[in-house]
């Protein structure tokens, strides 16, 4: 990695709109710019910006005689650098992070084969407008990733990603050189994505810094001209389409996957996550909605998810693909219309239905995600090929670090996160904690409850347990709904995260706080074991296996774990009073989840089956 700092020039494209410019390099101006020379280039405007720029004495003008148009008059800034690296800066920015500019410039010279680096961007109203772009064969529309999302602090570490919006974009000289300026073919919009394509086939990466975040206030020459800008667009769009139809080749693989988006379940939200990390993955997957009468899919889904790369995949036509995945409770295997058929599934308890049993001899495959499913499904005498393709989580957003919420009284807090029922054990929970802390304590559990049977009165339920009022402090967050993108700034505002439940097939949101650094307790039976150990977590303790009794007819005959409640009450205490200890098994679990347990692992253990099958 190169120590030297490079030469570097800073390219404002500007027309009109004076206060846009002057707003844009007032800010600029108190940033360090480390050296770097400030070009502004003025494309033809008519307004004041030519005799405003005349009165800075600290920036280069280019003026243009008319307008170039996004792509030329950016073109002539980069024409009249010297030598440098550049980087391309919208008049509409405003630069509020003073250290950006060397960030951005570490973040190029970090790895010689990377070429281009984009940011993050926010709108004024702190919402998240691009942390990267990738664009659809399927209709040639590029998208922003994280679009329009509250900025909770997604985003935060560096990564490669197909391409950036050119509203702040550093370009080494190496690609410049290389590659030349933006294509002359564009006039404005997607002139930035056919870039980053060229750099990438002329063996450049492209980053997007993720400790580097500039508002953007989107207020684009084209903004009050409606028809301007759709003349402009549908042209950058045909030209685009016609540079870059080899795009549609980019699949290597496909897969019909039958499941469920749109419920409030685990198996949708996951769904989601491994379609999109399936799409990254080089996966052309067409989705269906999967469902029958008796299951946890009884009615059709109905409506979209608002997300244009997952409406898209479930609106997608084309020939039927060689496997095809059912990924939900495996009474609804024989829903799956594929040639080559993989059951992928999930259970909490120690072996499994003989209906989800036999239904599964009818797949050419089945999945599970961690060998206590495995097992399980052996036990109960499945005799068809079983592979384990482990579930994980998307470390954009669950990490360490980024927005958190106030605790005002200073208070030490244990989190817990469950849908009520005999399976989570609450009543262990609620009852240790009682006893394990006294009220006048600074400490605090907070559970978030979800409750769907309208026969069930957590409340009345609650009530029951007798809760002294002496005992340690508990708050509830009941039946409210967080995007689930947003959870990581709750995990972060608590200080351990806490599952007692007597089994579980995955147990996401265990492993969602353990990516975001809590100390986390869980009961040391089921399914995350894969993931819970001594020293990255606090295995509890279990007295013996219990029949499970009340859950349904899946259920009955089967066994799950026996929490210990004393072990609980001592790992609970062991937390609140060693908590220096107790955060660095936090740190260690971040780093591990980070390395081993996400949704990309995941979709790239589902390539390996497909590769095998020939899919």
């Amino acid at each position: 990695m190169s120590t030297e700092p490079r030469r570097l020039s800073l390219v404002v494209l500007a027309w009109n709109h004076w206060e846009l410019t002057r707003r844009c390099l007032q800010s600029l101006a108190e940033t360090d710019l480390a050296g770097a020379e400030v070009v502004v280039v003025d494309n033809g405007s008519t307004d004041e910006t030519p005799a405003g720029l005349a009165s800075l004495g600290w920036v280069r003008v280019v003026t243009l005689p008319r307008n170039l148009g996004f792509t030329g008059g950016n073109n002539a800034g980069i024409a009249a650098t010297r030598g440098s690296d550049v980087v391309l800066l919208n008049n509409d920015l405003i630069l509020t992070q003073r250290d950006w500019l060397s960030r951005l410039r570490q973040c190029a010279q970090e790895d010689p084969t990377i070429g281009v680096v984009g940011c993050r961007l926010t709108l004024p109203d702190g919402r998240l407008q691009h942390a990267g772009t990738y664009m659809l064969p399927d209709t040639f529309w590029g998208q922003q990733i994280g679009s329009l999302q509250k900025d909770v602090g997604q985003f935060r570490a560096s990564r490669d990603v197909e391409g950036i919006v050119f509203a702040c974009a550093y370009l080494k000289r190496e690609v410049i050189e290389k590659i030349g300026g933006l294509s002359p073919e564009y006039e404005s919009y997607f002139e930035d994505t056919d870039y980053c394509l060229r750099a990438r086939q002329a063996g450049f990466r492209i980053v997007v810094c993720g400790q580097v975040s500039l508002v953007h206030d989107e207020h684009g020459s084209t903004r009050d001209d409606a028809g301007t800008f759709h003349r402009l667009f549908a042209h950058g769009r045909d030209t685009f389409r016609r540079r870059w139809s080899a795009l549609e080749r980019r699949y290597q693989h496909g897969l019909l996957w039958q499941s469920i988006l749109n419920f409030p379940t685990g198996y949708a939200m996951s769904s989601r996550e491994i379609l999109r990390a399936l799409e990254a993955n080089g996966v052309r997957a067409v989705y269906r909605y999967v469902y029958g009468p008796g299951t946890a899919f009884p009615v059709a889904e109905v409506g979209e998810t608002d997300d244009y790369l997952l409406d898209l995949i479930s609106r997608r036509a084309s020939p039927q693909p060689q496997a095809a995945v059912v990924y939900g409770q495996a009474d609804v295997f024989g829903k799956n219309h594929g040639r080559y058929k993989v059951g992928y599934t999930m259970l909490e308890v120690d072996t499994f239905p003989k209906q989800w049993v036999d239904e599964a001899e009818k797949m050419d495959e089945v999945w599970v995600p961690t060998d206590f499913n495995r097992e399980g499904f052996l036990r109960s005498g499945l005799t068809r090929p079983i592979h384990v393709i482990p579930l994980g989580i998307d470390s954009n957003y669950f990490h360490p670090e980024g927005a958190a919420y106030r605790n005002p009284g200073g208070e030490f807090v244990f989190l817990a996160i469950f849908e009520w029922g005999a399976r989570k054990a609450p009543e262990i929970l609620l009852r240790t904690f009682s006893e394990a802390f006294a009220a006048d304590e600074p400490v605090r559990l907070l559970v978030k409850i979800m409750n769907r049977d309208p026969k069930v009165s957590v409340k009345e339920e609650i009530r029951r347990l007798d809760l002294k009022a002496s005992g340690g402090r508990i708050s509830y967050l009941y039946n409210v709904e967080i995007p689930h993108y947003q959870l990581p700034a709750l995990y972060r505002s608590a200080d351990c995260y806490v599952s007692t439940s007597r089994g579980e097939g995955w147990n996401l949101p265990l492993l969602e706080a353990m990516a975001t650094g809590l100390p986390s307790i869980a009961t040391d039976w089921g399914a995350h074991t894969a993931y819970v150990r001594e020293g990255i977590g606090f295995p509890l303790r279990v007295r013996g296996t219990i029949r499970v009794a009340g859950c349904g007819p899946y259920y009955d005959g089967y066994r799950w774990a026996d929490p210990d409640p004393e072990h609980l009450r001592y790992l609970l205490r062991w937390v609140f009073e060693h908590q220096t200890e107790a955060r660095r098994v936090g740190a260690a679990a971040a780093q591990e989840v980070a390395r081993r347990w996400t949704w990309q692992a995941t979709a790239q253990a589902i390539v390996r089956r497909l590769e095998a099958i020939g899919a």
